[in-house]
């Protein structure tokens, strides 16, 4: 992997920082520190539509630093870290991130979920020479040196999903999103992949992520009659759709939906009742069956109150902050160069809840398994397919002759 040079002004200021002992981040360390400590950025929506979903991955980043603090540290070192909220709007997240950087001297970051908010941290990371670990699926055809991608890539989760849908009988598809990158991204790919197999998009719509009022675009969904609903929807946008979806009666029995930003967090706030018998495709659930996920349950319930409930997103978060240790730990630094050296080594491995998962080191992505699942009226979501193993990130769908042939190419 090639890294970043970081070239003329920015070089000469990040210098003169170091020289100064101001502590900024493009010094290349991994975190402020003061000897006995190293600082990490959380950078969340605590505020706004995305509150919701990024409380969850918050507090599970939280319990990784807690954890690991408790077991001795990174290098000998207690970690600290930094909240700043980046209250569901690219531009404040944009405006965090590089306060987290420039001003407090903090280079590696665990945050966002939106891609629109990942965007617009992308090249603050890179100009800076600092590191973000990204927690949450997205759709994919980006690759940033600057980037660890712990989320899924869209063939380990977009694709498995139709594929099984295909599998199922399902032959026509309304697609339902926010308006923003992931969801014009992901059904660009869906309807290259169902076009792919012979079957038909019956609709496509987009919704405003403040949008509450679904009247136009259910009324569209009546007349389309899809025998799915591929739901890319972020947000309290969620709550609103299916809400008044069953202020019509409407249940999975009349319109089933295969959603990718539904996890059990978004459940609990929705409904069982409402959302009893959806589809989701993720690579983890509470319910998932290994011995590192019931230790994991146990410790978030314990920490956080019995009622609360782990999610795709939150696991992902929790295993990033557990990858970067593992890299620090080889590269025997902090420094952002040696840690992204480290992981570019492409063995940086952690025993997650969801299973082994590894770094591939050419791209930053994850080498995960994937699960489709579906929600019963307990509240949690159970596996009606699995693979057999971790699954390779192809975040460009390069293996895929009909996503190829589509030219899909990614949106700004």
């Amino acid at each position: 992997m090639k890294k970043r040079v970081v070239s003329g002004l920015l070089a000469v200021m990040m210098g003169l920082s170091l020289m100064t002992g101001c502590g900024a981040a493009g010094s290349g360390a991994s975190g402020s520190d003061s000897g006995d400590t190293v600082t990490v950025g959380l950078l969340h929506s605590m505020t706004g539509s995305m509150a919701i979903s990024e409380q969850a991955v918050l507090d599970a980043e939280k319990l990784a630093i807690k954890e690991i603090n408790a077991d001795g540290g990174v290098l000998g070192r207690q970690i600290e870290y930094q909240e700043e909220d980046g209250a569901s709007d690219p531009s404040t997240f944009a405006t965090k991130a590089e306060k987290l950087i420039d001003q407090d001297g903090i280079s590696t970051v665990f945050g966002c979920w939106t891609s629109s908010s990942r965007k617009a941290v992308k090249s603050i990371f890179e100009d800076y020479g600092a590191l973000l670990f990204y927690p949450v699926q997205y759709e994919g055809m980006e690759s940033s040196e600057n980037i660890v991608y712990t989320g899924a890539a869209p063939n380990q989760q977009i694709v498995p999903a139709i594929e099984y849908l295909v599998d199922q009988g399902y032959t026509k598809y309304f697609l339902l999103g926010s308006d923003y990158v992931f969801p014009r991204t992901a059904n660009m790919i869906i309807n290259a992949q169902v076009e792919a197999a012979g079957l038909e998009v019956v609709g496509e719509e987009y919704a405003d992520m403040d949008q509450t009022d679904f009247a136009a675009i259910i009324a569209k969904i009546e007349e389309a009659q899809p025998d799915v609903i591929i739901n890319t929807l972020n947000g309290t946008g969620n709550v609103s759709f299916f809400k008044q979806m069953s202020e019509k009666n409407y249940t999975s029995e009349d319109y089933m939906t295969m959603s990718f930003s539904i996890a059990e967090e978004e459940v609990s706030t929705i409904g069982s009742d409402i959302l009893n018998g959806h589809m989701v495709s993720w690579n983890y659930y509470q319910t998932t069956e290994t011995e590192k996920n019931t230790e994991f349950v146990e410790a978030y319930k314990a920490e956080y109150g019995e009622d609360r409930v782990t999610s795709d997103p939150a696991e992902a978060a929790y295993d990033a902050v557990y990858l970067w240790k593992a890299a620090c730990e080889k590269a025997e630094s902090f420094e952002v160069e040696d840690v992204l050296a480290a992981i570019d080594g492409g063995d940086i491995a952690y025993d997650a809840p969801e299973g082994t998962v590894t770094i591939n080191g050419d791209n930053q992505h994850l080498a995960k398994p994937v699960r489709i699942g579906q929600v019963q009226d307990d509240g949690l979501i159970y596996e009606v397919y699995s693979t057999d193993g971790p699954v390779d990130p192809d975040p460009y769908l390069e293996t895929y002759d009909w996503a190829v042939e589509a030219g899909i190419k990614p949106l700004e």
